[in-house]
């Protein structure tokens, strides 16, 4: 995987007024989810590209309005893989927690994370995420919680677990709850998260040149178990050790839709069952309870009792089903990092279809 790709981490305005308790639209550059005390970051992780740069909206962690004394960091479970903007919005002033937006969007959808805050695709190096991170005041003692512009989409993505931090959690529903909720959106950056973002984006750039960066707050601890290569997709489609899961549309997993890059094949890893992912979302794009999540998988002949391994275009909605699983006592399903977008441009890897069985 190209692991060394940390893509544009470009920049955003949203993040979270201390005064008025909201998720203030505030541009900084940062490179790829982090913000902190209670400070935001936007996260994309697009496939290509290998610029860093981002906005860290900083939010000020004193004042917050409404905050409520029987809402605790300390009280959230990493059982339990999302929080509420309720929660969220009681627990803004908590010094040691960092709100980081995670918004991204697909190419087609013409719309410009520049202004959005956005993040790119493919896992970044422990180097890369550890200088980043460090250089936004970032440390291991932090709680963190990420959201997106869609609800729960790009937000799942953030790559803290798979690097050793555990104390991390996705916003059900994320911005469209929040400002549902009555909780203001605010515009404009601090100079100092605008400094911190830069600098962020300058120690991305140093590590994959091969220079120096300065000391890092931030201590990543890798967990391979949590990638997968596409050697291991090509063993298991061999041995089908792991129950494999796809999270693109039923039309693309068929083969009856073009994939949206170009070179691509259309079709399926062999052995593997679709289950988009919008369909562990309700309507208001928060994840569903557990007995609903639970149906669903029942539906497609997912044991919850056996390994899964989740895919999906380019592995980002890939981490939707993960979350799912996360929520039903699987919190260590692996993610194929490289998804479709690397398995369908190989010239020798097996392919399924819909219209080649018919």
């Amino acid at each position: 995987m190209a692991s060394s790709l940390f893509a544009r981490t470009l920049l955003g305005h949203r993040l979270l007024h201390s005064s008025s308790h909201s998720l203030c639209q505030k541009p900084q550059f940062f490179t790829s989810l982090f913000n902190k005390g209670t400070e935001h970051f936007q996260a994309d992780l697009t496939y290509t590209n290998y610029r860093t740069s981002a906005w860290v909206p900083r939010v000020m962690a004193s004042s917050v309005a409404g905050a409520r004394a029987d809402f605790s960091t300390q009280s959230v479970s990493t059982k339990e893989p999302v929080v509420s903007v309720d929660w969220l919005h009681a627990n803004l002033k908590e010094p040691d927690l960092k709100v980081l937006d995670a918004s991204w969007y697909m190419p087609d959808e013409q719309r410009n994370p520049i202004q959005e805050y956005q993040l790119l695709h493919m896992l970044p190096s422990e180097e890369a995420f550890a200088a980043a991170v460090s250089a936004l005041g970032i440390e291991n003692k932090d709680d963190l919680v990420v959201y997106d512009g869609k609800g729960i989409f790009s937000a799942a993505r953030v790559m803290f677990r798979v690097f050793g931090h555990d104390r991390v959690w996705v916003l059900d529903g994320g911005l469209p709850r929040w400002r549902a909720s009555g909780f203001d959106v605010e515009s404009s950056a601090s100079g100092d998260t605008i400094l911190k973002a830069s600098a962020a984006s300058e120690a991305i750039e140093k590590i994959y040149k091969g220079q120096a960066v300065g000391p890092t707050t931030f201590e990543t601890k890798f967990q391979p178990h949590l990638v997968w290569t596409l050697d291991q997709v090509r063993k298991n489609v061999e041995e089908g050790s792991h129950q494999h899961i796809d999270a693109r549309s039923k039309a693309r997993f068929d083969g009856t839709a073009l994939e949206p890059r170009k070179g691509i094949r259309s079709g399926h890893v062999p052995g593997s069952k679709c289950i988009p992912f919008p369909q562990l979302l309700d309507s208001s794009a928060t994840l569903l309870p557990a007995d609903k999540l639970k149906a669903r998988f029942d539906e497609e002949g997912i044991s919850l009792e056996s390994p899964v391994v989740t895919s999906c275009g380019t592995g980002v909605t890939a981490c939707i089903l993960a979350l799912g699983l996360h929520r039903l006592g699987k919190p260590d399903v692996p993610v194929y990092d490289g998804s479709w977008t690397e398995w369908g441009a190989q010239s020798d890897t097996p392919v399924d279809s819909s219209t080649e069985s018919a």
